[in-house]
């Protein structure tokens, strides 16, 4: 059996381009079939933006996929009307949740994007102005993106299907068991080889090129516990200050409106027209949101306490709703919606190198990286402690570092940790379950994740 309704997100992909969000300057014809479209530089082009728009949709990071792992972990809580959504704090996530349709909806429909520009550019010819470069950059990103979206998939679900061919109608879906997750992040890899051996070493803050693919490659392998590649990737761009770099005061990344500065890595690019969901749901409604993602009073607390938030207090503001006074977060704050999604910063790459020099014995090492991120934030800088006191202060900057972005959750898992920091007592729930609809959909290719019930 196929899954209608599965298939009808991927075939938004092939069928139509009509729901494309403008994407920097998108070419005005974008709303035919890629089978059509993609059949010269302006139509590969026009494409690949196509993919980077669905990154950016409500239903992957412009919010939803987000919420998965917001809500999962301790540091953001949701407050609306929605209450199903608690199924997430409580870590008891029924497969009927329709959060996780979407976002796994979102996250497939991208993969096709991505395969229906890898099926169809490298065929189209090279000419005066669609050079060698600029086909291969194209390629490049589409097999960034793909990478991006199998690496989610992978740390959120386990191993997935791995499809990496165009889904043009119900009939071309092939039948693939579930890989493993060591399948998974071995496609992840290999794409990200692919996108490194065709992006140009140049700096773009809201596209991929092969800085951005070293960044991701850092990430991945400290997943992966592979230290040694862990800093290898992430000194790459430490190094490179004149394209990135820690800045001071902790908000200049994103107040008054910033965007693409130099502590981005990757950002993904919203407009007036086109919106980020987030900042309807972090506003209070003093100031036009719901206010229905909000800090926990734990992270609060620790943002506000000068000797571990620091300037990073920044994230957070005060806001009198209904005669009660509260804390509310305050990275999504621009009206219509016009927040850049911060995928990967700087600061990451120093915490990830900080990380792996740890577990390689190279404490000194690690403990300076670490004190890079909490000097920038106005806090003193730690001594060089015992490894399993200095994974900890690692930890714990992560979680005030990146106090509303998407870490927390993913971190406690990868690290083994979230058993004992969230109070989770069976292992299976480290894992989401799959959606319901797709299992049912695609049995018995497609199992359920362990102790989740269709």
């Amino acid at each position: 059996m196929k899954s209608k309704l599965f298939i009808s997100a991927l075939l938004i992909t092939t069928v139509t381009l009509t729901s494309c969000k403008k994407f920097l300057d998108v070419a005005p014809k974008e709303s035919t079939s890629d089978d059509i479209t993609i059949v010269d530089e302006n139509s590969a082009r026009t494409a690949v933006r196509g993919i980077f728009n669905q990154l950016s949709s409500n239903a992957y990071y412009g919010y939803t996929f987000q919420t998965l792992g917001f809500f999962s972990g301790d540091n953001i809580q949701y407050t609306g009307s929605q209450t199903v959504n608690r199924q997430l704090t409580n870590h008891d996530v029924k497969s009927d949740l329709g959060a996780l349709a979407t976002s796994w909806s979102g996250i497939y429909n991208t993969i096709n994007r991505a395969n229906n520009a890898l099926e169809k550019i490298p065929q189209l010819p090279v000419t005066a102005t669609f050079t060698e470069a600029v086909k291969n950059q194209l390629i490049g990103e589409a097999y960034f993106v793909r990478a991006l979206a199998y690496f989610d998939l992978g740390r959120t679900w386990g191993g997935v299907q791995l499809i990496l061919k165009p889904v043009t109608s119900p009939a071309s879906r092939p039948v693939i068991k579930r890989s493993t997750l060591a399948e998974t992040y071995k496609q992840v890899q290999d794409d990200l080889d692919a996108a490194e051996a065709l992006l140009p070493n140049t700096v773009n803050r809201i596209r991929a090129t092969r800085k951005t693919v070293w960044a991701l490659k850092a990430r991945l392998f400290l997943y992966q516990k592979q230290w040694d590649k862990a800093v290898e990737f992430a000194t790459k761009l430490i190094e490179d200050k004149t394209n990135y770099d820690l800045l001071k005061p902790y908000n200049s990344f994103f107040a008054n409106s910033a965007s693409n500065t130099k502590e981005s890595v990757l950002e993904l690019y919203y407009t007036s027209t086109v919106t980020n969901n987030q900042s309807s749901q972090w506003l209070p409604t003093t100031k036009g949101g719901v206010g229905w993602i909000r800090p926990t009073l734990q992270i609060a607390e620790l943002l506000n306490n000068p000797l571990i938030g620091g300037t990073r207090s920044s994230l957070l503001q005060k806001a009198v709703v209904s005669g009660i006074e509260d804390w509310y977060g305050n990275l999504y704050y621009r009206t219509p919606g016009t927040d850049p999604a911060f995928l990967i910063r700087i600061a990451e790459l120093y915490l990830i190198r900080a990380e792996a020099y740890a577990n390689l014995d190279k404490l000194t090492e690690a403990t300076a990286d670490l004190n890079a991120i909490r000097e920038r934030a106005g806090l003193a800088a730690l001594p060089v402690n015992g490894k399993n006191d200095l994974l900890l202060a690692i930890e714990n900057e992560n979680r005030v570092e990146f106090a509303f972005e998407n870490h927390r959750w993913y971190d406690l898992v990868r690290t083994g940790r979230a058993a004992s920091v969230l109070g989770i007592t069976n292992a299976d729930k480290l894992l989401l379950p799959i959606p319901f609809r797709e299992v049912l959909a695609d049995a018995p290719n497609l199992e359920q994740n362990p102790s989740y019930t269709n």
